[in-house]
């Protein structure tokens, strides 16, 4: 319970923003027993606010009506958490387990926190005791890469880079190596964040996973796609593009303590079908916290 109760905790922290800002005054109407029609309306604009996407908003609404149909008193507050965990239910987080090599690609356009986003997961793993290599697969950024090492010296793990402006299918390719001789269970392989075209990224990205194949033939396990919360649904087109040429199979969202609208989470999850791995609510390490949907409706509707 314990646990739990913390992770609550990291997401009242990271939608503390959009409680302030937009749903504070929805604690007075989660409240009532019934809601007239102009509070079903001032509730339907503060759910919209908070960036839920009019889909799910029009399905939370039904629902209300629907059980306000059925009983003359209901709590309005345990039907929309009941709802929206339907909802996040549908594409459930999955654990992150060491068997064998497995190798995890981060993609995502720059300026969304991806190579942080990188450098917290390998200090999260190395902290739980499982071995990590660091893969500067960024080769066009020196930033990207002196970043990625000063995150390895701060965790304590390897971090493997090529020459400014080398080839991503090599260092990749190299580091599925190192990692299969030593037996290292986890590749954290960072990607360059530019979205020229499609077809310009589906080129390089199957180029790495051609490599990493050669070495590890069911690589890469995971690829993760960082999306930053505070673009809001504008992010959504930027990760449909992804999810059709990269063949993403979770999302992280990062900066949601920035957002004043963290209910995107919902319309994220509903529309790309994915489930979300890590959600970023601070700069600390430990700001990077797994995605719990429970944990994320208590946050959100702690009001």
């Amino acid at each position: 319970m314990g646990l739990f109760s913390g992770l609550i905790d990291k997401f009242k922290q990271g939608l503390q923003r959009t409680q302030e800002l937009v749903l504070a005054p929805m604690g007075r109407l989660l409240g009532l027993k019934r809601l007239d029609e102009d509070q079903l309306m001032e509730l339907e604009e503060l759910l919209l606010q908070a960036d839920l996407g009019v889909h799910a908003t029009d399905r939370l609404m039904e629902r209300l009506r629907f059980e306000m149909k059925r009983s003359s008193e209901i709590d309005p507050k345990a039907v929309l958490k009941d709802e929206l965990l339907k909802i996040l239910h549908q594409a459930p987080p999955r654990p992150f387990t060491a068997e064998g090599n497995q190798v995890v690609l981060l993609v995502g356009v720059n300026g969304v926190g991806k190579t942080t986003t990188l450098g917290k997961i390998a200090a999260q793993f190395k902290a739980r005791g499982e071995e990590v290599l660091v893969v500067a697969g960024d080769t066009f950024r020196a930033a990207a890469i002196d970043q990625l090492e000063l995150w390895g010296q701060r965790a304590g793990v390897p971090v493997l880079r090529n020459q400014m402006g080398g080839d991503p299918a090599a260092v990749a390719f190299d580091g599925a190596m190192s990692a299969k001789a030593k037996n290292i269970p986890w590749v954290l392989i960072d990607t360059a964040g530019r979205l020229h075209t499609k077809d310009h990224l589906m080129r390089e990205l199957d180029k790495i996973r051609r490599s990493l194949q050669k070495v590890i033939p069911e690589a890469p396990h995971r690829v993760l796609l960082v999306l930053d919360a505070t673009t809001g649904q504008n992010g959504l087109q930027q990760a449909e593009a992804f999810k059709q040429v990269a063949g993403i199979t979770d999302l992280v969202l990062t900066k949601l303590d920035g957002s004043a609208k963290g209910g995107v989470v919902v319309p994220i999850l509903e529309r790309l079908k994915l489930p979300i791995a890590f959600v970023g609510v601070g700069e600390k390490v430990d700001d990077l916290i797994p995605f719990d949907p429970e944990a994320f409706v208590d946050g959100l509707l702690d009001v």
